[in-house]
């Protein structure tokens, strides 16, 4: 299993969100949206430049941008 951030993840690929390392406002809407330590959360789509990026966690659909991204560590199996 090797960490990393959830924007170099691929479409269709799936990890765990192991943590977020963001500033405090960020990381409780993070929260908030369902993103937390130890869900699982796939790649759905991506725009053509990366930006946004779409996601599914908890059976929804989730659009994160690719700075909010790269603040999330991801276990990939």
């Amino acid at each position: 299993m090797t960490e990393t951030t959830l924007d170099t993840l691929i479409i269709g690929q799936q990890a765990k969100i192991i943590r977020i390392q963001a500033d405090k406002a960020i990381k409780r809407r993070m929260l908030d949206m369902g993103l937390v330590r130890g869900e699982i959360i796939k790649i759905k789509s991506m725009a053509p430049l990366g930006d946004p990026i779409e996601v599914v966690i908890k059976n929804y659909q989730l659009s994160l941008r690719k700075i909010e991204a790269q603040q999330i560590t991801v276990e990939v199996n």
